[in-house]
């Protein structure tokens, strides 16, 4: 009777005005699975930093490689672009467990750089295809491209792919539930998230207002952003539980990174119709 205030009639009007493509899928994990454009393929740009911490976490499970081990930072490896490695010393060694921090909350490209030496960029794309995720793939390691910013793409996805990540991830089921616990913890530390938390009530997002265990509200999460494309991705924890969302566009007209991007701020809208929606509704879409 009401279909024409769906929640997903809903994000289209939202997003009306949006000049490019936006592709969600979201997850509230009790059945429920909103998606627009979700089959979509787009560029990963740094998003797909989280399949690349997902196969450093299924080598440890499996024996190959310990989060201990000494990753030094070499010449080979100097890229721009995001990150903190760039201002230290060539030679600068880390952790396994510290590079992949790096990758994933200040997106360093240098570190990303390091694990797909360690890793193995075929492995990673191995792992990548027994996840499930078909079309889903790391294309190469970062390089500087003949312009500025005229990199050529990094990966390609899909936001059900993207979103589903997480969901094996919230669902405790990436890897293993020791691994997935470690994984979410590093997500949690990220710096960078404005599509998902620009919109969402301040309040929440800082734990000195909650005194009570278990009240907590988080966002997890991994963005990436090139020329071309603004995506990003993560799990949403509340009172209620927990829910995956990726937001990923393309094909907007401003190429400029500001933090005031349309795809910031329609995609914002998108993640705060969907809080809205699971908090009300206390765990459901």
């Amino acid at each position: 009777m009401y279909d024409e205030y769906t929640l997903e009639k809903r994000i289209q009007r939202e997003t009306a005005s949006f000049s490019g493509i936006m592709g969600i899928y979201a997850d509230d994990l009790n059945g429920r699975v909103v998606e627009l454009c979700a089959d979509e393929e787009f560029e990963t740009a740094s998003t797909i930093k989280s399949f690349i911490l997902a196969d450093l976490f299924l080598q440890v499970h499996e024996g190959r490689k310990d989060l201990s081990d000494t990753l030094p930072y070499e010449k080979e490896n100097y890229i721009g672009g995001s990150g903190i490695l760039k201002c230290l010393d060539e030679g600068t060694a880390l952790s396994a467990r510290n590079m992949a921090t790096l990758m994933i909350i200040v997106s360093d490209n240098i570190a990303t750089n390091v694990l797909i030496d360690y890793l193995g960029l075929e492995h990673i794309n191995s792992t990548i295809a027994s996840l499930g995720f078909t079309r889903t793939k790391l294309l190469r390691k970062l390089m500087e491209g003949a312009e500025d910013e005229d990199w050529p793409p990094l990966g390609v996805t899909t936001p059900r792919e993207y979103g589903q990540l997480f969901a094996m991830l919230a669902r405790d089921e990436l890897v293993s539930p020791d691994a997935s616990k470690q994984m979410l913890d590093i997500f949690k530390k990220q710096h960078y998230n404005e599509i998902l938390t620009n919109w969402l009530p301040p309040y929440y997002l800082d734990e000195d207002n909650f005194g009570t265990a278990g009240t907590e509200i988080y966002v997890a999460s991994k963005s990436g952003s090139m020329r071309n494309c603004r995506n990003d991705g993560g799990v949403v924890g509340t009172p209620y539980g927990r829910y995956a969302i990726a937001v990923l566009t393309k094909d907007f007209r401003d190429t400029q990174c500001h933090k005031d991007h349309e795809s910031h701020t329609y995609g914002a809208r998108v993640s705060r119709l969907l809080f809205d929606q699971y908090m009300a509704k206390e765990g459901r879409f």
